[in-house]
């Protein structure tokens, strides 16, 4: 058999560190993506009111 050097070990834990980094950039991403909705949302009822007037 073959002697387990932890090779496997290792890239498992690499795995999981890269795959939680993407996960906190994506958290970030949406994030941002919620302030730009929020922005256009404000400046869509701020153009409505200006046009109510």
């Amino acid at each position: 058999m073959l002697k387990d050097t932890g090779l496997g070990r290792r890239a498992m834990v690499g795995v999981a560190l890269l795959l939680g980094a993407m996960l906190v950039a994506a958290c970030n991403t949406v994030e941002g993506v919620g302030r730009d909705v929020r922005a256009a949302g404000n400046a869509i009822e701020g153009a409505a009111k200006d046009a109510k007037r």
